[in-house]
This record gives structure tokens, C-alpha cells and sequence, in this order.
């Protein structure tokens, strides 16, 4: 038995910046990849023979491997050892990386995507909860920083670094440069990274497997998955699979939560989310998951389907933003650190990210390439000074044993936020596209004067570029119909930015329901 003084005083062997850094290098290898994938997916498709939906399960597969593996990641870290259970998922992650690069067909792509998929499951918070345990209270807000910006940054680089890679060498290497970096990890870690004495401690006394709540777990988080990511394009509950699964996600997860409530030794400890804290940053974690996941999607999805840009394009208006981000996740990670109340860096960070997406239903058609960059910087620069108390804020007035299942449960509720905020505003952008289409259309009968005489001056310009009266004629009619679904586009993203503004405004003032963490708190919680 290991003394408690022990435990309480115990600090990392070697300095912790360099056990963050060496972490966090896995996890912006881990969050890359899964940009650059969604970039080459055609270019994939079209190398395997195989259509674009049946590619789509390169995405598919890994999302789902990866979310059951989340929740449960606190669990596994406790029964096979925190920095034994990273090493494996850094090394499972980096062979299947291999594997992937080889596939020959899709199938085999599928399940080596499935494989790294668990893998970079446990990577995230294995992560969290490492950087947790290797820095005292005061200096976690910086340490969480680091880890912030590889996991902001990398997806702002991964499109335009996904179209390179694409056009100039070929798919393989979006998952052969996972090798040297995962190498490196594994290095590194092995060197590093050490489990703190309470969680050895803990791993001795034996645990016994839940058998039931596991189920539970895969069954319900598989199905919930492949319902938000396929639901939308099977058109919802008029396909009898996503009902089939809706029907049975929805109990077995309830099913999970209460099995785990009163299990003595559960996967996931929901009883933590008793601690008002807890719970509370949880929500936060879910919404900025919706948010963050969200709008990175909606962004890209407007440049290139209303104004054209190619995935690189796209990349590039993005890219500064991931730069600003990094600037500021040190900036939040400094104010966390001193004496200014996180709940009010909270309640900033709303306010501001409700701001930066009411200014974005500012876009329009002819928006140049500098105000979207300007837009997307004010947007983000708000975002750390959520995340970083939050993150912080989770592991107050938690016991240091538990810090594996704080960091599973906070990733993936981030995580699942993310899946039902883009379903959502999938769903939104498509109804909206649908409602402003048929509005549209009501003004462009030949009855109404004023679609008369722009379909003749469209119709006149065609004929003086050589066509005849006829082709002229129908190349107005297209013209103009494709000027309608241009603007009910656009309509559609400026609309789902204004829902979202009013969505973080309405939480800026729930940041104050929490308590404040008193001055050293959080060595005392950690001293359980």
C-alpha cells in the first residue's frame, strides 16, 4: 500500500512540458487524419472502383469504432494501466495507419479504419487525464492549451493539407505520414510518461468485468453513431434502418446509464455527474462539441457548394483561424491560471462566439476570400476561453483516481455534441434550403413582371454572345434557376449561423450555477 502523504506529494519524474508535448503529438497526429480522410474520400472512391456512398463507410467506420471506445477509455486506463492502454492505442492507431495505406480494396480498408478507429478512441482522453495528474491545478489551464491547439489546429490544416497530399502525391500517404509520427509517440511515451501512484494502486486491487454494461455500451453508442452520421442522407425515419437502430439506441443507452448508476465497479462512472461542477462542464463540453464540430463543417460546406472553392481553397480561408486559435489558447490558458473567475471567462466566451456567429449572417454571395478569413478569426479566438476553464473546471472536486473517467466522459460528450450538431444542422440547412426554394419560386412565374423582364435581359445577353432566341432562351431559364437555389443556399447557412448565435447566448449566463473553485481545491480534491 502506498502511503497517502506519498501520493499527495508525488510529482512526474521528468519535466511535464515535455510529457504534455509528447502526449499531445499523438492526438494532433489522431485528429489530422480524420480531416485529411474527409478530403480524399472521392479520390479514394474513384482508386478502389468503388461509388462515393460506399466510400463513405471509410468515414462511417471509423467514427462508430472510435465513439464506443471513448466512454469506456477511463475504464480500460484503470484495468490495464493508463500509460500501457495509451501506448497500445498510439500503436494500434499507427499499424492500422499502415494498414490503411496498403488496402487494396475497400473492405479491407474498412476494417483497417475500424481498427484505427479504436485506437485514436483512447487517444484523446488518455490524454486529458495524463495532462491532468502531470500538472498541479494552477498550471493545468496552460498544459490544456497545448493539448487545445493540436486538437484546433489540425483540422484547420487537414483540408488544405489532405488537397496537396491528394493532388500531388496520391490517397496512401494521408495515412502513411501517421508512421513516423506514432514512432516518435511511442518513443517518447515509453520514455516519458509514468502512471501516478493511486492509479497503480488502484490497477492492483483487481477489477471485474462488467459484462453487461459493456454491451450496453457497444451496442447503444454503435447504433447512436451510425444514426447521426447516416440519417441524413437515408432521409431520417423513412428508412426503416435508421428506425430500427433509432429504437434500439435509445433504450440500450438508457438501459447503460441506469445499469452503471448501480453497478459497484462501472465502465463509466455517470454518478460523477452528481458533482454540480462536473455536470455542468460535461454540458458545456457537449454544446462547445456542437459548436466547434459544427460550424468547422458548415464553413467549408458554403465556400465550396455556394461559392465554388476547392477543398484546398477552402483549406486556405481556414488556416488562418487555426493560427489566431493557437494565440489565443495561450492567452486563455495564462488568464486560467491567474486569479480571474473561470465562470466569467465562461460567460465570455459565449457572449463573444454569439457575437462572431450573428456577424457570420453577414455572408452573401459575392463575399470576398478576406472577409470569410476575417470572419472565421473573430469567430474562433472566443473559443479557448470556453474550453480551457472547462477543461480545467472538470477535474475540481474530483478525486485524482477518477481523472480516467472524468477525461472519457468530457471527450465523449464533446464528441457525440459534435455528431448531433452536424446531423443537425444538416437537417436544418436542407429543410431551410427546401422552405426558401419553394418561396423563390413563387416569384418566377412568367405572370410576375419583374422575373419577365430579368429573364429577358438574361435571355438578351445570351443572344449577344452568339446563341439563337431558343438556346438563348433556355439558357436564361437555367441560369436563373440556378441563381435561386444559389440564394436559398445562402439563406439557408445564413439562417443556421443565426440559430446557432442564439443557442450560445441563451448558456452565457448558466457558467454562474457552478462553484467557484476556492484556492487550492483542487490539490485537496486531488488528495482523496
Amino acid at each position: 500500500m502506498v502511503p497517502a502523504q506519498s501520493h499527495q506529494d508525488w510529482k512526474p519524474s521528468h519535466n511535464p512540458w515535455a510529457v504534455a508535448l509528447t502526449v499531445t503529438m499523438a492526438t494532433f497526429m489522431e485528429v489530422l487524419d480524420t480531416s485529411i480522410a474527409n478530403v480524399s474520400l472521392p479520390h479514394i472512391a474513384g482508386s478502389l472502383g468503388a461509388t462515393y456512398d460506399e466510400a463513405v463507410w471509410i468515414l462511417t467506420s471509423y467514427l462508430v469504432s472510435a465513439a464506443i471506445v471513448l466512454p469506456a477509455s477511463g475504464w480500460l486506463s484503470t484495468v490495464f494501466g493508463r500509460k500501457r492502454f495509451y501506448m497500445t492505442c498510439v500503436m494500434l492507431f499507427t499499424v492500422s495507419s499502415f494498414l490503411c495505406g496498403i488496402a487494396p480494396n475497400l473492405p479491407l480498408l474498412i476494417i483497417a479504419r475500424v481498427l484505427q478507429g479504436a485506437g485514436g478512441g483512447g487517444l484523446q482522453p488518455s490524454e486529458q487525464a495524463i495532462l491532468a495528474d502531470t500538472f498541479p491545478i494552477e498550471k493545468r489551464g496552460q498544459a490544456f492549451a497545448v493539448y487545445g491547439m493540436a486538437v484546433v489546429f489540425a483540422p484547420a490544416i487537414g483540408p488544405t493539407l489532405g488537397g496537396w497530399i491528394t493532388d500531388n502525391l496520391n490517397w496512401h500517404w494521408i495515412f502513411f505520414i501517421n508512421l513516423p509520427v506514432g514512432l516518435l509517440s511511442l518513443f517518447f511515451t515509453s520514455r516519458l510518461v509514468e502512471d501516478p501512484p493511486w492509479l497503480k494502486q488502484e490497477n492492483r486491487s483487481g477489477i471485474k468485468i462488467d459484462y453487461m454494461g459493456l454491451s450496453l455500451l457497444v451496442l447503444g453508442v454503435a447504433c447512436l453513431q451510425f444514426v447521426l452520421d447516416k440519417g441524413q442522407e437515408s432521409d431520417w425515419f423513412a428508412s426503416r434502418l435508421i428506425t430500427g437502430l433509432s429504437i434500439i439506441a435509445v433504450p440500450a443507452l438508457i438501459a447503460f446509464v441506469l445499469w452503471e448508476w448501480y453497478h459497484p465497479h462501472p465502465i463509466v462512472d455517470v454518478r460523477l455527474l452528481k458533482s454540480r461542477n462536473f455536470g455542468t462542464s460535461v454540458s458545456f463540453s457537449f454544446v462547445l462539441g456542437m459548436v466547434l464540430f459544427g460550424s468547422t463543417v458548415l464553413i467549408p460546406e458554403f465556400l465550396q457548394s455556394s461559392l465554388g472553392y476547392t477543398a484546398e481553397q477552402a483549406g486556405l480561408a481556414l488556416m488562418p483561424a487555426g493560427f489566431a486559435l493557437m494565440f489565443m489558447m495561450g492567452v486563455a490558458g495564462r488568464l486560467t491560471a491567474t486569479k480571474i473567475d473561470p465562470r466569467l471567462l465562461i460567460c465570455i466566451g459565449f457572449l463573444g462566439t454569439s457575437l462572431a456567429l450573428r456577424l457570420m449572417t453577414n455572408i452573401y454571395l459575392q463575399i470576398g476570400f478576406t472577409s470569410i478569413v476575417l470572419l472565421r478569426m473573430f469567430q474562433v479566438v472566443w473559443m479557448p476561453l470556453i474550453f480551457i476553464p472547462i477543461s480545467t473546471l472538470n477535474y475540481v472536486g474530483v478525486p485524482r483516481e477518477k481523472n480516467n473517467q472524468v477525461s472519457g466522459i468530457s471527450s465523449f460528450m464533446r464528441n457525440i455534441g459534435g455528431s448531433i450538431g452536424t446531423s443537425g444542422l444538416s437537417v436544418f440547412l436542407t429543410r431551410q434550403n427546401q422552405t426558401h426554394q419553394v418561396a423563390f419560386a413563387s416569384h418566377t412565374s412568367m405572370g410576375d413582371a419583374n422575373f419577365s423582364r430579368y429573364l429577358g435581359g438574361l435571355t438578351a445577353m445570351f443572344v449577344s454572345k452568339g446563341y439563337d432566341a431558343a438556346t438563348a432562351a433556355q439558357k436564361a431559364l437555367a441560369l436563373a434557376y440556378f441563381t435561386v437555389q444559389s440564394q436559398a443556399a445562402a439563406l439557408s447557412f445564413k439562417n443556421s449561423f443565426y440559430v446557432m448565435s442564439l443557442l450560445i447566448a441563451c448558456l452565457s449566463p448558466l457558467p454562474f450555477i457552478m462553484r467557484r473553485p476556492k484556492s487550492g481545491q483542487g490539490r485537496a480534491s486531488g488528495a482523496h
